[in-house]
């Protein structure tokens, strides 16, 4: 079973690579619609529609140009590389809207910032090349 280092991971907004990231995570959901009649002995289920959403986590950055394309509302281009941009590497693209963006601070830390994202359509896996 291959490993991956979390160092590895990235994301893009659109072409422009996520700075200062801290972390991230993303989620694929399929719906499921139940097909149960009365005389059913046990629950049957159809699969319903997709969806997905993610998250992230950075130092703060105002010049970072995906950081900025990040902003409250925005609908973008997402790529999560959660085992990084190398050839043969798998990651996942889909357009999503920015449903959340907070930015938190503390004594003696670092300017944070978290966005939370929607999905619209599908999460399509691809390969780099």
């Amino acid at each position: 079973m291959a490993t991956h280092n979390a160092s590895q991971g990235l994301i893009k907004v659109g072409t422009d690579t996520l700075g200062e990231l801290k972390s991230f995570s993303f989620s694929e959901t399929a719906g499921t619609i139940e097909t149960s009649n009365l005389s059913s002995t046990a629950k049957t289920f159809a699969v319903g529609q997709t969806s997905f959403s993610g998250s992230a986590e950075a130092y703060w950055d105002n010049g970072d140009t995906s950081q900025n394309a990040l902003s409250n509302g925005a609908v973008v281009e997402i790529h999560f590389y959660p085992q990084g941009a190398t050839s043969g590497d798998k990651f996942r693209t889909g357009t999503c809207i920015v449903s959340e963006v907070s930015t938190s601070l503390s004594t003696e830390g670092m300017v944070e910032a978290s966005f939370s994202f929607t999905g619209s359509g599908v999460l399509a896996e691809s390969t780099v090349a």
